[in-house]
């Protein structure tokens, strides 16, 4: 859920907003605003990694190909046992 605040109210905030932003398992964001349109996205750092190492993933067509793939095999069922890969990893 985005909540949103002017930025004078974010300043006065700062300090509290990753208590405010984390509620049990869900996370917040703050949309800051400066006269009424969005200047901000405040959000806890682990939030920030995720979409980061998803936009890098996304942003490499080798490794999106890979993932693609991947998800097509799951869905398909093709799969092998992990003490198998393994195995095939290991030599």
């Amino acid at each position: 859920m985005t909540k949103t605040m002017p930025m004078v109210d974010a300043r006065k905030r700062l300090t509290n907003l990753p208590e405010e932003l984390f509620h049990g398992d869900t996370i917040d964001i703050a949309q800051v605003t400066r006269r009424g349109k969005p200047v901000l996205a405040v959000m806890p750092w682990e939030l920030y990694e995720s979409i980061s190492e998803t936009l890098d993933v996304l942003g490499d067509g080798e490794l999106t190909a890979q993932l693609r793939q991947s998800l097509r095999e799951l869905k398909n069922d093709e799969t092998i046992p992990w003490d198998v890969a393994r195995q095939e990893l290991l030599g």
